[in-house]
């Protein structure tokens, strides 16, 4: 890396300086920690394995840390941020630190949540650094609307990272794991300290690797077989037979349909994988 290259990305004193004349204060509400360290972003960005070809999509750019991180390695960067103040300066922020990278870059001033399109060529991969309190649905969501996505790799609290990553029989396996697994191969790439964050959170971080793979085959709709995950794990303490009564109609519904899958009714929804919550879907469809 250049000398040149190494200047762009944003420091401890950049980050503070770009907040100060902004007026931002990051705020607890949505979950805004922004990464002030330029080896952990290029961390990032190597373990995203991030190609000269790739088109990544970033969630929550904040003030553009990791975006110039990306924009070095990719071929363009698009980033999604809600942040009316963040969304309107991190071009002005792209342009001044990388001009000859900038016509590479565009920028969505949204939810994430709200987001069915994005500009320029189909994304390849999602590198973010995910706010906390909406890390789940917004990593769902982008699996979901855009499939191109092969390669994945958030950075999320270290407890949703533990629960994304768990396998079955895991005591933090749930909802989330079952769901990321319909999409992707999961695991933990990481730990990140606090230190590297303004302002310090109170909770460590961790990176999540997901790599796109066919979900499990099945007649079943994916609504139909999370449907059947959020029902096992909303009394994740009961047996399958007892929590798949309200799903199914009745507990002898639930275990009919259970059977009919060759899963046990007396496993609970923390022991079966995806492809078993797909054929108990599929067995009651």
């Amino acid at each position: 890396m250049s000398t040149t290259e190494s200047d762009a990305l944003l420091g401890p004193a950049d980050i503070r300086e770009l907040a100060a004349a902004l007026g931002v204060r990051p705020t607890k509400q949505r979950g805004q920690n922004f990464v002030i360290d330029a080896n952990t972003v290029r961390r990032i960005v190597r373990t995203a394995q991030v190609r000269p070809d790739d088109v990544v999509v970033e969630v929550g750019p904040g003030l553009g840390s990791l975006t110039l991180a990306l924009l070095e390695a990719a071929d363009r960067v698009v980033a999604v941020e809600i942040d009316d103040t963040l969304a309107a300066a991190l071009p002005a922020t792209v342009t001044a630190r990388m001009p000859e990278r900038a016509p590479r870059f565009s920028l969505v001033h949204s939810d994430a949540m709200d987001v069915t399109e994005l500009p320029g060529p189909p994304p390849t991969a999602l590198v973010a650094n995910l706010p906390y309190n909406v890390a789940v649905p917004v990593l769902l969501h982008m699996l979901d609307r855009f499939p191109t996505i092969e390669r994945t790799l958030v950075m999320v609290q270290a407890e949703v990272a533990d629960r994304l990553a768990a396998g079955p029989g895991n005591k933090v396996y749930g909802v989330p794991s079952v769901k990321a697994n319909w999409y992707a191969d999961v695991k933990r790439a990481g730990s990140i300290g606090r230190n590297v964050f303004w302002p310090a959170p109170n909770v460590d971080s961790g990176l999540v690797s997901l790599v796109r793979r066919d979900p499990p085959e099945t007649t079943a709709t994916k609504r139909e077989v999370f449907a059947v995950v959020d029902a096992a794990f909303a009394q994740r303490r009961k047996t399958l037979r007892a929590a798949l009564a309200g799903w199914a109609g009745s507990p002898a519904a639930a275990e009919a349909a259970l059977v009919a899958a060759g899963v046990s009714p007396q496993a609970r929804g923390e022991s079966l994988t995806v492809e078993e919550f797909a054929r108990i879907a599929e067995a009651r469809a």
